[in-house]
């Protein structure tokens, strides 16, 4: 039998629709936005304001009626410009700029759950400016194969009463989003990340790579999407 590699070993573990977000949310709720350098109109947007970012993000799901904006996998973006966290190099191809997760910008205070059956491996508050904020990473176990799913951006409440090992139930709400002063200063959302080799971090791990990495960022943490299946079009 042909071995699966990791992106068709995530498909397989949902036959559908996932949650990420409050169970009353419906896959229709949800419309993909572009915040790659691409978007002319983001250009526009001072993206070092959280507040102005929130405004760009809120007129845009009005536009449509919809209530989760979300993408960004792979997706090369000027908005880490404004954070040393990301640009310490003079090295254009050291410098981190391309996203490694999904995004899921909505409502401060919406509820974050569990995409699949775990346990917390850890968490912790990365508080640096342009950070995850509150971050809470659970490890997953299926047929024999461990690895992590990654959730951040949430609020500081998300962290208490948490354990390791604690173990958590597919569509279990293990957080709500962060407001801008508590999730590393942007607009409110959930950056969401699969990680099949934790290399032994600690409720943190790179959520933004650079060129020079790129090749085995995109291999170990494939786009999250495989598990969700959530339409893109």
């Amino acid at each position: 039998m042909e071995r699966l590699n990791f992106s068709e070993f995530l498909s397989q573990l949902t036959s559908g629709f996932t949650q990420v977000l409050d169970v009353n949310l419906k896959e229709e709720d949800y419309i993909i936005i572009d915040l790659s350098e691409n978007n002319i109109e983001l250009g526009k947007v001072d993206v070092s304001s959280s507040r102005a970012f929130s405004n760009y993000i809120a007129e845009y799901l009005n536009s449509f009626g919809k209530k989760v904006a979300f993408g960004g996998y792979s997706e090369v973006r000027k908005l880490y410009r404004r954070s040393e966290l990301f640009t310490a190099s003079e090295d254009e191809d050291s410098n981190r700029n391309i996203h490694l997760g999904l995004d899921f910008w909505a409502d401060a205070h919406t509820d974050v759950l569990a995409v699949l059956d775990g346990k917390i491996h850890s968490f912790n508050d990365n508080s640096n400016f342009g950070d995850y904020g509150p971050t809470i990473i659970i490890e997953h176990s299926f047929q024999e194969k461990k690895f992590y799913s990654l959730y951040g951006h949430l609020s500081r409440a998300s962290l208490e009463n948490l354990k390791s090992e604690m173990p958590i139930k597919k569509g279990e709400k293990i957080g709500e989003l962060g407001t801008a002063e508590e999730n590393g200063d942007y607009a409110p959302h959930l950056h969401f990340q699969i990680i099949e080799d934790l290399d032994e971090k600690i409720g943190d791990f790179p959520g933004v790579t650079s060129r020079k990495d790129l090749d085995f960022y995109l291999q170990n943490c494939p786009d999250p999407n495989y598990l969700l299946k959530l339409r893109k079009a």
